[in-house]
């Protein structure tokens, strides 16, 4: 058994379909190399895409695809943001408040890439937003990393304490982040007409369908910018008074549409443009977007697809995070490391998969779709995917250093150099990433 085909039978018997046979793969070698099986998580999560993928071509009357994995591919994807060049640079990754830190009783993990992230963590600190970088290291280097966790939640700041994975898993928010399936798909009570827009093709099997995306950072626009790649129209949406970090989006945003709207002052565009989507993919909090007005039964039938990184049940589900700060609390941080000296994971693997996860949870809901019309909810979140990774077999505790990704597998555009797709069938994606926020808040006619 290849070491990905546990994650694709896991995610099948989730969502309830029959396992797929999967084809025997190479090895990556030293690519991805970490104690825990990340190259399991990694090609396992494409596999479960691609095998989605096949059961939609299905239900459209389409040949399948004779996909396979290819370890280049899949490295560079998910070390993509190590091969990204603007004009000949390279991105810088963290900010100085991001990172690990040492306090009075062990460490925390910080995320400050936004600057009302760094503001809102310098004010749990107790400090000013104009505060140095060594003011805020000498404030946590005194602090419990508790107080810090728990300050920096009340602020709307993230910062979690490193924890080991005992205690992790021994916790209110372990449990809740271990349980259900990898990928849950769930019927809600509206209905809207069976069926799937015609004009599909073997390697567009998503053509004629219309996604609003309302993601950002990794998980979420991978999983939006895979639908693309499979032929949806994806329209991304951001709201016009919050920043965007220009590298994250050139990487993540091949194949889509960029538009910005204010749901503060523009809702009713924004519940047009839903009535007519097939598919809604946010990335906010739980419950933020029904509490400012946007829902997803506004089109009846329609599929939601939702990325948190703790979940929707359990005592941190409103609580913000992000790939690295997932690694840290879980023990995943220690796994790679040490309590003494945490480590990270060769990737932001646990952002990456999920988002491919929820792409595949998104086509094989659109597939149960087709034939009952009913509406459907599927739910990924980070600390799930983590629970998977750190549940898995085969741990090599001892380990090359991880390779870098291979600079040949990049795609280039007008001065971009980005990872090619995952999926080794598609030389590249339809088109490179829009400037941000450039088109209008409408769906081109040409989808319908």
């Amino acid at each position: 058994m290849n070491a990905h085909t546990r994650l694709v039978h896991d995610y099948e018997a989730g969502i309830g379909v029959t396992a797929s046979a999967i084809t025997p793969s190479p090895e990556p070698g030293s690519n991805l190399a970490a104690t825990l099986p990340v190259w399991a998580l990694a090609a396992g999560s494409v596999a479960a895409l691609t095998a989605a993928s096949n059961r939609i071509r299905s239900v459209r009357g389409l040949d399948p695809v004779a996909h396979h994995i290819d370890p280049g591919r899949i490295t560079a994807a998910f070390c993509s943001e190590r091969l990204l060049r603007i004009n000949g640079r390279p991105a810088t990754m963290f900010a100085e408040l991001s990172g690990f830190f040492p306090t009075y009783d062990g460490w925390v993990r910080t995320h400050a890439n936004y600057p009302h992230h760094r503001d809102r963590l310098l004010t749990a600190l107790g400090l000013p937003v104009d505060a140095p970088l060594d003011l805020a290291v000498a404030q946590m280097a005194m602090s419990r990393a508790s107080d810090i966790e728990e300050h920096a939640a009340a602020n709307g700041a993230i910062a979690v304490r490193v924890r080991t994975e005992q205690e992790w898993v021994e916790s209110p928010e372990g449990w809740a982040a271990a349980s259900g399936p990898l990928v849950a798909i769930d019927e809600r009570a509206d209905r809207g007409e069976p069926g799937l827009p015609m004009g599909a093709a073997p390697f567009q099997p998503l053509r004629g369908l219309r996604v609003l995306d309302m993601t950002r950072v990794i998980a979420g626009p991978v999983a939006t910018r895979s639908l693309a790649l499979l032929g949806a129209e994806v329209l991304r949406v951001d709201p016009p008074w919050l920043p965007e970090i220009p590298w994250q989006f050139a990487d993540t945003s091949q194949g889509k549409r960029s538009t910005l709207l204010d749901m503060r002052t523009q809702l009713p565009i924004l519940n047009d443009l839903l009535r007519s989507a097939d598919v809604l993919v946010t990335g906010y909090r739980p419950g933020s977007l029904e509490h400012a007005g946007l829902w997803a039964a506004t089109r009846p039938g329609i599929v939601h697809g939702r990325v948190s990184a703790w979940g929707e049940r359990g005592p941190w589900r409103g609580r913000r995070g992000f790939d690295s700060i997932v690694q840290a609390a879980t023990g995943i941080s220690t796994a790679e490391g040490a309590p003494a000296v945490p480590g990270y994971l060769p990737a932001q693997a646990l952002d990456h998969a999920s988002g491919y996860l929820l792409a595949a949870g998104v086509i094989d809901a659109l597939a149960a779709r087709s034939r009952d019309g009913i509406g459907r909810t599927v739910r990924v979140s980070l600390a799930r995917t983590a629970s998977w990774l750190l549940y898995a077999p085969n741990r090599t505790p001892r380990h090359p250093p991880a390779a870098a990704p291979d600079p040949a597998d990049v795609i280039s555009h007008a001065g971009i150099i980005t990872a090619a797709p995952a999926i080794a069938e598609y030389p590249a994606y339809t088109s490179p990433a829009p400037d941000f926020g450039a088109d209008r808040p409408a769906w081109p006619m040409t989808t319908r």
